[in-house]
C-alpha cells in the first residue's frame, strides 16, 4: 500500500510540472510562495544570463501569513540581493495574496514603470508550475511573445523538509490540482487536460490523506 501511494504521489507531482525548455527572456517573474528555494532558483537563472530583470510578486498568503517577517516579495528580494543580484535589476510587487493577483498587480506595476516585457520566465514551486502558467496565460492583460515556467528540480521525496513537512506539501499539491480542475470555468485559468490516471492518483491520495486527518 505504501509503495502504491508513493507511485500515485509521484504521478501527480510529475503532472503538476510542465518541463518547459527555458530560453532567454526579458524578465524572470517569480510568483510568491513560502519556499525560499524558488527565489534561489530564480537567482540561478538570472546569473546564467536568462533575463535582465527579476520580478518578485507577493504579499502575505495563506502559507506565509504569520510565518514570514516581511512580504513574500521582500523576503525573496533579500535572498536575491544576498546572492549578488543588483537592486536596480529587481522589481517588487508586494501586495498580491494569490496567483491571480500576482499576475494582475505585476502587470499594473510594469505599466506604471513603462516596461513592456514580451518574454517571460515564470518561476514557482514544482507542484505549482502548471497552475502558475495557466493563471498567467489567462490573466496577463497584454500581448506577449512567449511564456515558460520552471521550478527547482526536486522529486517529491526530496522536496519536503523541516519547514515544509510531508502533509503540508501533499495538501498544498492536492489543493492546486483542485484549482486546475475548477478555476477555468471561473475564468481564472486556461483549461488544462487532465489524464485519467492523474485523476485516479488524486482520488487515491485524497482518500488516504483524509484517513490520517
Amino acid at each position: 500500500m505504501t509503495m502504491r501511494l508513493f507511485e500515485h504521489i509521484e504521478n501527480l507531482w510529475q503532472y503538476m510540472q510542465l518541463n518547459h525548455h527555458i530560453e532567454k527572456a526579458d524578465c524572470i517573474f517569480v510568483l510568491g510562495s513560502n519556499d525560499p528555494r524558488v527565489a534561489e532558483h530564480a537567482v540561478n537563472l538570472y546569473h546564467q544570463g536568462m533575463a535582465e530583470y527579476l520580478i518578485f510578486s507577493g504579499g502575505f498568503g495563506r502559507l506565509t501569513e504569520g510565518v514570514f517577517d516581511q512580504t513574500e516579495a521582500e523576503t525573496f528580494a533579500a535572498i536575491a540581493k544576498d546572492l549578488g543580484v543588483p537592486a536596480d535589476k529587481i522589481i517588487l510587487e508586494n501586495q498580491a495574496t494569490n496567483s491571480g493577483e500576482n499576475v494582475i498587480l505585476t502587470a499594473q506595476m510594469l505599466g506604471k514603470l513603462k516596461l513592456d516585457f514580451q518574454r517571460f520566465i515564470l518561476v514557482q514551486k514544482p507542484y505549482m508550475e502548471r497552475r502558475a502558467y495557466a493563471t498567467f496565460m489567462k490573466q496577463w492583460p497584454n500581448a506577449i511573445e512567449s511564456a515558460t515556467v520552471t521550478s527547482p528540480a526536486l522529486s517529491f521525496v526530496d522536496y519536503f523538509n523541516e519547514d515544509i513537512d510531508l502533509c503540508m506539501a501533499l495538501e498544498a499539491m492536492l489543493g492546486d490540482f483542485e484549482r486546475i480542475k475548477i478555476y477555468p470555468e471561473k475564468g481564472f485559468q486556461i483549461e488544462q487536460p487532465i489524464p485519467g490516471d492523474v485523476e485516479e492518483s488524486y482520488q487515491f491520495i485524497s482518500l488516504r490523506l483524509s484517513a490520517y486527518r
